[in-house]
């Protein structure tokens, strides 16, 4: 009888493992969704600041210009300057965007993953205590014949 008890303690004590990785994996899964949010709000603010550091550059291009005596508005070449500063912003905006959107599919993998060991280490454990009341009652049975 002894071991039937012994078992059934075994069992419960699995099950609470795999119940506790479980829960631990959920917390490990929301850290990971957590870092996926302060990293867009950190690739929002890289875009921010590139964005007003092109148009600081702008406006000091547009004073340096003015003050060489070139007309800003009329001078092609200034024009296509200006052009290409735009071109260039708008791919380092494009690349912060991309890199934040391979950051955020990274960190939504890496969260689903963790679920799925909890849940893996849950259902394992089920398997476990099941084995594990299998084996007391075959003790049980063995010992008392």
């Amino acid at each position: 009888m002894i071991q039937l008890i012994a078992a059934g303690i075994g069992a419960v004590g699995q099950i609470a493992a795999g119940r506790a990785q479980q829960q631990a994996s959920q917390l490990n899964a929301f850290n990971i969704k957590t870092d996926k949010k302060l990293n867009e709000v950190q690739a929002m603010q890289q875009a921010r600041a590139r964005k007003e550091e092109y148009d600081l550059a702008t406006s000091a291009n547009i004073a340096a210009f003015s003050a060489a005596g070139r007309d800003v508005g009329a001078d092609r070449s200034v024009q296509a300057f200006f052009e290409k500063q735009e071109e260039l912003v708008g791919q380092d905006l494009g690349r912060i965007a991309r890199q934040q959107s391979i950051e955020s599919m990274k960190s939504e993998m890496a969260a689903m993953a963790e679920r799925r060991r909890g849940r893996n280490a849950y259902t394992a454990s089920l398997f476990n205590a099941a084995g594990t009341i299998g084996q007391g009652i075959y003790q049980y049975q063995t010992t008392r014949t």
